[in-house]
């Protein structure tokens, strides 16, 4: 191992355990959990490498097992421009890693009896009564409706509700979705909640999964049940009771110096800055199905707690029945999805692969602009992979990590 690389490694582990003493997070030596540290190795040189090829800009990486973290390493940089090297509490756009944690806001004021997930949606949010699904075939623009069937809060959990995000696929009512554009931020919760009242589902609830604002949707509900703004609920609830003190709806001032760039890749494959204008300021709407930012100190606490049955160093966020209802799989026979999915997690159903590994009953979710995360319970084990890559037209980075990972287990 070049020595150069062998002070960096060893530079950045002395600093980041400091970094997750200061919060209280137990570190355990890798072998002390079963896991390789010669494999570990190889999969920092493989994230060096693709800092080294311009193929990401820097990332952050953390492994947990039996409730320690034993790896955690930063590759590359926050800003290449500025060759700021990437540290381990940067912050990243977490985009739809912002779900589960919604999910689970959602799943609080269910275990307090103010609704069943078996709910009507439309009973809470009256923009959402009588909802139309459109009738279409792909390769036919006609959006001809009729009345649909109530969409549950579980239709919303677990995104067989019908509504769509306008941007994944092009049927008509994508068309509609994104000339309506329903999800704007700049609007009050009211309005995106008026707009999408309007539009027709694509599907009748219950019977497809598709990705689309579903989580926004859940995220109005918790503020009409609770009475207060998402933000305030997730802080006083989630956030705050987990000493998640980095993850917020936009980065103030005291933490820019910590928010890292975002990046793409042209048509060539190389690396380009994205924009980086967005997350300054508190948006009127904010977005629970893709607003947060967060780092990877803070988003393990988050898993740890589901790892732990909903608990962590004596705070209790939901009953452990609660979480293993999340995280079973609750899709059955209803297409859409090559894996299963639960309540806000998809959640593994078949054993993993040498190229796409994991056991029976792993969960988690990825954001859109490379981070990713996943809680194994069979092997005790988390995984967190921070970087912002968008458009990614490179390997996907998030596989490589988590291949590597399972390559270092040991027992």
């Amino acid at each position: 191992m070049p020595l150069r690389r062998l002070l960096g490694t060893l530079t950045a582990q002395l600093v980041l355990t400091a970094s997750l003493a200061a919060q209280g997070l137990p570190t355990a030596d890798p072998a002390s959990v079963g896991l390789s540290d010669s494999r570990l190795r190889q999969l920092s040189e493989a994230f060096e490498d693709y800092v080294a090829d311009g193929r990401i800009a820097g990332a952050v990486g953390l492994v947990a097992r039996h409730g320690r973290v034993a790896f955690y390493e930063t590759w590359g940089y926050r800003d290449v421009a500025r060759r700021d090297p990437m540290d381990g509490d940067d912050l990243f756009r977490i985009y739809s890693m912002t779900k589960p944690i919604t999910s689970v806001a959602t799943m609080i004021l269910a275990e307090e009896g103010h609704f069943r997930i078996s709910d009507p949606v439309g009973r809470y949010l009256p923009q959402l009564q009588d909802l139309e699904v459109a009738l279409w075939r792909d390769g036919n623009d006609e959006t001809v409706t009729r009345p649909a069937p109530a969409v549950t809060i579980e239709d919303l959990l677990r995104h067989t509700s019908g509504f769509t995000y306008g941007s994944f696929t092009d049927t008509p009512v994508d068309r509609l979705y994104r000339e309506a554009r329903p999800l704007r931020g700049s609007e009050p919760t009211e309005a995106f909640l008026d707009r999408l009242g309007d539009l027709p589902l694509m599907y009748e609830p219950g019977t497809r999964w598709n990705y689309s604002v579903s989580t926004d949707v859940l995220g109005a509900l918790v503020e009409s049940i609770s009475g207060m703004p998402l933000d305030q609920f997730l802080d006083e609830r989630i956030l705050g009771p987990l000493r998640m003190d980095d993850t917020r709806f936009y980065v103030d001032e005291s933490r820019r110096s910590r928010f890292a760039r975002m990046y793409g890749h042209d048509e060539g494959r190389d690396l380009v800055p994205g924009d980086s204008t967005r997350y300054l300021s508190r948006p009127v709407m904010v977005s629970g199905g893709g607003g947060l930012v967060s780092s990877a100190e803070d988003y393990v606490r988050f898993a740890q707690m589901l790892l732990n049955g909903g608990e962590l160093e004596g705070v209790r966020i939901l009953e452990p029945e609660t979480v293993e209802l999340m995280t079973t799989d609750r899709l059955g026979d209803i297409p859409g999805l090559d894996l299963g999915f639960g309540l806000g997690f998809a959640v593994r159903q078949v054993p993993g692969t040498p190229d796409a590994p994991g056991t029976i009953g792993e969960y988690g979710w990825s954001g859109i602009a490379g981070t990713s995360f996943w809680i194994d319970p069979a092997e005790d084990l988390i995984g967190v992979i921070m970087m912002q890559i968008l458009p990614n037209r490179d390997v996907t980075f998030y596989d490589a990590f988590k291949r590597l990972v399972y390559r270092a287990l040991e027992e």
